[in-house]
């Protein structure tokens, strides 16, 4: 299975126009972060996790032509809101476009993308289809996924297992039946926002933490702010095991 990282970033603490802080002004690419997303290739089967505002550059980028399902966390505008440009696959593919989350987050989805779900369908809308999941696993084709409830502060989040690969993002408590659920996991990915502490994300310290709690052999942390500083740096004060991840890593999974 192969798990390209379409962004590692998010919209929290993002810097005002004309920001000199050194990430803003660095040269690495590793440093330029669009909201947190990835894609997964599995045979023939091609999903997306979340659909921020970036969705449609990041698809574009990694030139990604099938899009089968999309997969969502949770309702935070920088995890949904380029879901209306599923549309180009709808018309390419001549389908709709599954759309697998919790009831909450298809009821903030037919809200904030009402004209998508209005009886007389207005030509050239995205054709949604919405899958109600739960905490129970799910199968995508022959693709079996396994939720993982989490916590951002109050509100649920679903990261989503495929094999040994799982994947956490905005969440600041793990429950311990989700700990349970990630045991055996290979590959992780987690969010960690910045160094400092925050009210509803792992920060740098936590997130370290959590992953050596869960053991997986390989982490990649995500949903990073500027905050968290020069990509080559923090690699450096990384122990053996946890990397930051960069919009377009790649990883077989």
């Amino acid at each position: 299975m192969k798990v390209t990282f379409l962004g590692t970033g998010t919209s929290q603490g993002v810097p005002v126009i004309g920001c000199t802080c050194s990430v803003c002004l660095s040269l690495d690419y590793r440093d330029k972060r669009l909201r947190t997303s990835v894609h997964i290739q599995s045979g023939e089967l091609s999903l997306v996790i979340d659909t921020g505002p970036d969705f449609r550059q990041q698809m574009l980028r990694e030139r990604i032509g099938t899009l089968h399902a999309v997969l969502m966390t949770h309702t935070h505008k920088d995890h949904t809101a380029g879901l209306d440009d599923v549309r180009a696959y709808n018309y390419k593919q001549q389908t709709d476009m599954p759309v697998y989350g919790t009831r909450t987050v298809h009821q903030h989805l037919q809200t904030e993308f009402f004209y998508a779900f209005e009886k007389i369908r207005y030509p050239g809308i995205p054709q949604l289809k919405l899958v109600e999941i739960d905490e129970q696993p799910f199968t995508i084709e022959n693709l079996t996924v396994t939720p993982l409830p989490v916590s951002h502060l109050h509100m649920p989040v679903t990261g989503f297992r495929i094999g040994r690969f799982s994947y956490i993002t905005d969440a600041n408590d793990i429950p311990a039946a989700t700990m349970k659920r990630l045991e055996g996991t290979d590959t992780l990915v987690l969010n960690a926002l910045q160094r400092e502490k925050h009210i509803s994300h792992f920060n740098l310290e936590e997130a370290i933490a959590m992953a050596g709690r869960i053991g997986a052999r390989q982490t990649f942390l995500v949903h990073l702010s500027h905050k968290m500083g020069l990509h080559q740096q923090v690699e450096k004060e990384l122990p053996t095991g946890v990397a930051l991840a960069y919009d377009g890593l790649s990883i077989e999974a």
